[in-house]
């Protein structure tokens, strides 16, 4: 239901164009998922990614993420939000500190 409220996608026309984006989130949380298992890291494809979240859902982007992604994975999705300056400075702590070095060569 938070989802759809701040769901703002004018060319959207359907609930398909609607799941479609947030499906997005599991495509982030199966990246994660490879980067912690075989320390594979899909920089651009996941900020392809977290950036669509954040057009189409805007500020509401950042709870729903936090509330859709696990807790282990909190870290690397802090890195991908400082780069793109979408972390509210009350949970700045706690970063990837391998995944920021990944993200600042860019």
């Amino acid at each position: 239901m938070f989802a759809i409220r701040n769901y703002n996608n004018p060319n959207s026309v359907t609930f398909d164009d609607f799941k479609k984006d947030l499906n997005k989130i599991k495509c982030i949380k199966r990246l994660f998922r490879r980067y912690e298992i075989h320390g594979e890291l899909k920089v651009h494809l996941l900020l392809n990614h977290i950036i669509v979240m954040y057009n189409v859902f805007d500020d509401a982007a950042t709870p729903l993420l936090f509330y859709k992604i696990d807790a282990k994975h909190w870290a690397i999705l802090k890195a991908f939000m400082i780069v793109l300056n979408r972390l509210p400075d009350t949970l700045n702590t706690d970063v990837d500190q391998e995944c920021l070095k990944h993200l600042n060569l860019l």
